[in-house]
């Protein structure tokens, strides 16, 4: 009889095929300004970042006020609260299957105090860092019990006011805290504040990124404040410090690498390696207007370059181009080999048109208009990951994400992740994919006025409230199948 039991018995369902690796990493990803304030009962002065550039940014009345700087000026308590939630929000991100998360640890709270920048090495650095290093280690720690990967940030966008006063440096940039813009005082700044978020947090994390879009923070910041972005100190067309910043932005992820490459020896998730850092880049799928034209054709060259080459061909060859005019004119040692992983964030494709001449002397490659917007174009996706392996290190897309999640989420990101899923047949070393964001968040000037959350977000009530989007990302990260 025992054959007629065999008959009877029901074949498994046959496995779907993977259009991801076994152990590629799904996950979401934020920034710990963006989503830390708005607790619901902790104090606005323990939760609320007071001590961020960017908070003074955003709640500043002339900045308000003035229609050339795009500030929304909506308070930071209608943020999602993470600083106090975080627990609840990890139980969460378990149950959706999610196996990574992207965060920053910020510098205004872990130092807000000035003092600090009398310290004169790492160890002398921790004498002034603020009781916030528990609430850090606490929410890694519950990462870790949950299996997801902490990625992090050391620096995305926010500096403490003591480094940079936006406002101030908004009207007189002779007078302030400049941030990015003087080299002798960021560079050994932000490498020990690297170096001791290294010692204290390397039993935590073992993959680093230091800078997040650091172009985006040049350009809105000193170039061209838009309503898209408008960023501190909000300076329009101040080119030569532009210049500056992007020249101590290379430099001081290079001295931030090799602070981390120092600091932390403990391999945290016992793969072998302490430590990986890399820098997240904000690519783009660049387009011309006319493929026929030529100037169109040596627009995408040069956008590439400023988006892309400039940085990424410094921090891996040491390639550097004192007269940026699109062609290195020597080899930096100090800075070749500061790539151990790649971070790509995309979003939008960016459509150039040649000039045909540079407007600006101190910057000659800058010889193109462009168009943004938000409109998808999931294709970009594979695009930009394609052009990134170019740079010879293993890639994570630690944002991914688009404004139009209530209305075409879940058709967005397959079509994202169709694209992606492409390039890692062919062979492009992506190791995860981050969507932007867990949870809607402030969005910097924009303020709660865009939301990308796979959760929609209450104010109010702080709740967070499935879309159809993470019902469908739920479905991909199970699977690693579209």
């Amino acid at each position: 009889m025992w054959w007629m039991l065999l008959a009877c018995r029901e074949e498994p369902e046959p496995a779907i095929p993977r259009d991801f690796p076994e152990g590629f990493a799904f996950g979401t990803a934020t920034a710990g300004w963006q989503v830390e304030p708005g607790c619901p009962t902790w104090s606005e002065a323990e939760c609320g970042l007071p001590a961020a550039d960017w908070t003074q940014w955003v709640t500043d009345p002339d900045v308000i006020a003035d229609p050339g700087l795009y500030v929304r000026g909506e308070p930071v308590t209608a943020g999602p609260g993470m600083w106090e939630l975080f627990e609840d929000d990890v139980q969460v991100m378990r149950a959706d299957g999610m196996t990574a998360l992207r965060t920053s640890l910020e510098w205004p709270r872990l130092f807000p105090d000035g003092a600090a920048e009398a310290a004169d090495s790492v160890d002398a650095l921790a004498a002034y860092a603020d009781p916030a290093v528990q609430r850090y280690h606490e929410m890694f720690a519950a990462l870790r019990a949950a299996g997801i990967e902490p990625v992090v940030t050391l620096n995305h966008y926010t500096l403490p006011l003591w480094v940079h006063d936006g406002v101030a440096c908004h009207d007189d940039l002779a007078s302030c805290p400049d941030g990015w813009v003087t080299r002798e005082r960021i560079v050994p700044l932000i490498a020990k504040y690297a170096g001791f978020c290294a010692r204290e947090f390397g039993a935590d994390v073992d993959l680093w990124f230091t800078l997040n879009e650091p172009f985006a923070t040049t350009v809105s910041g000193y170039v061209l404040p838009t309503e898209d972005r408008s960023a501190p100190p909000g300076r329009y067309l101040d080119l030569d410090s532009a210049v500056a910043v992007m020249r101590n932005q290379i430099e001081g992820h290079a001295a931030m690498v090799d602070a981390v490459r120092a600091e932390d020896a403990v391999d945290a998730d016992g793969d072998g390696v302490a430590n990986q850092v890399g820098i997240v880049m904000n690519f783009a799928a660049i387009t011309p207007a006319d493929p026929a034209s030529e100037a169109d054709q040596l627009a995408v060259q040069h956008a590439d370059y400023l988006y892309h080459a400039l940085y990424l061909d410094a921090v891996t060859t040491g390639a550097w181009d004192d007269d940026l005019d699109g062609v290195p004119d020597r080899t930096r040692d100090d800075l070749a080999g500061r790539l151990d992983v790649l971070g790509i964030n995309y979003y939008n494709q960016l459509v150039v048109t040649g000039l045909g001449a540079a407007p600006f002397e101190a910057l000659p490659v800058f010889d193109f208009s462009f168009t943004f917007s938000w409109d998808p174009y999931p294709e970009g996706l594979g695009e930009v990951v394609r052009r990134g392996a170019a740079f010879g290190a293993p890639i994570w897309v630690t944002e991914n994400g688009t404004p139009l999640v209530e209305e075409r989420g879940a058709e967005i990101l397959d079509g994202h992740l169709a694209s992606l899923a492409g390039a890692v047949a062919d062979g492009v070393d992506v190791r995860g994919y981050l969507y932007w964001s867990y949870v809607d968040n402030y969005e910097w000037n924009h303020g709660m006025g865009l939301r990308f959350g796979l959760y929609r977000l209450d104010p109010d009530t702080k709740a967070r409230i499935p879309r159809d989007v993470r019902d469908r990302y739920r479905e991909i990260a199970a699977t690693g199948a579209l």
